[in-house]
């Protein structure tokens, strides 16, 4: 049986690094679902995962992409009357520590930290209610093995990106001058997050205000690469999805229970 969960513990030893490597970088992705057959089945249709199942039981599944655990799924949802969404996990050193920064700094600690060994986790959200997940301990699999078969990067939409940059580095360390904190980057109207010199996670402000649905809400969004975004939306559809919007190079889907990700080309950054 293997020892993963969908939270970013319990790895396999020989395959371990400590988030205190990467710490403040985005380390994990999890899917909440009403029915853990039917997204999976969607999610291997539209971008080839394979799936495996987890110690704690029916309910939680590990994604993989050629071998590697990249994502974490759940149903959920209606046992704890949770969104269907795509959530982030960050790095952290001390889970508690980076909680009582949150409620400190306006935000929210909706669950944890819990104790999940080798680690702790905790599911937190901003002061504009975009949810995002921490976690202190080890990691599922090595941290650039999974940069690298995972989303690469991931997107807040929010009011002011400069606001929020600024919670989230004062909560995650961002900018700390010590090894292995993640850098930050000030773009035009957008911020820019590089752990270990890549790009993983961007902060834009603005769209959220003029969104021509006044139901959206500032929100992390999950970005995977592929090879073929065209490819991607199609199968979307075939398999009960849908296509919120596409471009060349980008396209934003919804999959059958209603959780919002982005495909992106690899030769897109």
């Amino acid at each position: 049986m293997n020892h993963d969960t969908t939270l970013p513990g319990r790895p396999q030893k020989k395959n371990v690094i400590s988030t205190g490597s990467v710490f403040g970088a985005p380390c994990w992705v999890s899917l909440t679902s009403h029915d853990l057959s039917a997204t999976a089945a969607f999610y291997s249709a539209v971008l080839g995962w394979q799936w495996r199942g987890v110690r704690l039981g029916e309910h939680f599944r590990i994604a993989l992409v050629n071998g590697v655990p990249v994502a974490g799924i759940a149903a959920v949802a209606s046992m704890w009357h949770t969104a269907v969404a795509w959530t982030p996990y960050f790095a952290v050193r001390d889970a508690d520590v980076a909680a009582s920064r949150t409620r400190e700094r306006g935000g929210t600690a909706a669950v944890g930290p819990l104790s999940l060994p080798p680690g702790r986790a905790a599911l937190l959200a901003d002061r504009d209610g975009a949810t995002f997940g921490i976690w202190e301990g080890d990691l599922v699999s090595n941290w650039e093995s999974w940069r690298l078969a995972a989303p690469t990067f991931i997107r807040l939409h929010t009011r002011n990106a400069f606001d929020a940059a600024l919670f989230y580095g004062e909560i995650l360390d961002w900018a700390a001058d010590r090894s292995g904190c993640c850098e930050v980057e000030y773009d035009g109207g957008e911020v820019v997050l590089r752990s270990q010199g890549t790009v993983v996670a961007r902060i834009d402000s603005g769209a959220v205000e003029a969104a021509p649905d006044p139901t959206v809400r500032p929100h992390w969004q999950i970005h995977f690469f592929v090879t073929d975004v065209a490819a991607c939306c199609r199968d979307a559809e075939r398999n009960g999805g849908s296509v919120l919007r596409e471009g060349a190079a980008e396209a934003i889907l919804r999959d059958p229970d209603g959780a919002q990700f982005t495909v992106t080309s690899r030769r897109e950054r």
